[in-house]
């Protein structure tokens, strides 16, 4: 199975999310979604979306590459991640972002968390996180036994 990953990071979890499911298929390859560059989804069996959530909102580039190529993305096996720190809303991040086509369509989607790092952030986002998380030192929720599950739900499907 040929599989691409797609992702956008703000401040690196998506990104090393991206890379430890990559770590663990075969056949894959790995795309920013934040270079300009467009990726290719011409031969792909399977498509792996990854972005985070930054103040309840997914990153525009991931917002794009979907509006773009929707049509594609329902032709392939799709599976859909989030990463942040506030796991409780996954609901309503999957359901604002993705259309119920894509979401029906996706054999994962999955928040598997995040990392925030102060010295990664500007002052102003450190202040909110102080504020209203209750954050003020390095904390990583990336979830390695979610990531082993949503890559099971992928290779175990038949789509």
């Amino acid at each position: 199975m040929k599989t691409i990953i797609l992702y956008a990071s703000h401040h690196g979890a998506t990104r090393e999310i991206a890379q430890r499911i990559a770590n663990n298929l075969d056949d894959c390859t790995i795309h920013d979604l934040k270079q300009n560059s467009k990726p290719s989804l011409d031969d792909v069996d399977c498509v792996i979306i990854g972005s985070p959530v930054y103040a309840g909102i997914i990153h525009r580039n991931v917002r794009r590459f979907l509006a773009r190529n929707k049509d594609r993305l329902l032709e392939v096996k799709l599976a859909l991640f989030l990463s942040g720190m506030q796991p409780s809303q996954q609901k309503e991040y999957f359901s604002s972002h993705f259309s119920p086509e894509l979401l029906h369509h996706a054999v994962a989607a999955s928040f598997l968390g995040g990392i925030y790092d102060p010295q990664n952030v500007g002052k102003v986002n450190r202040f909110i996180m102080k504020v209203v998380a209750r954050m003020d030192e390095y904390d990583s929720t990336i979830n390695d036994v979610k990531i082993k599950r949503f890559i099971e739900m992928i290779l175990k499907s038949s789509k």
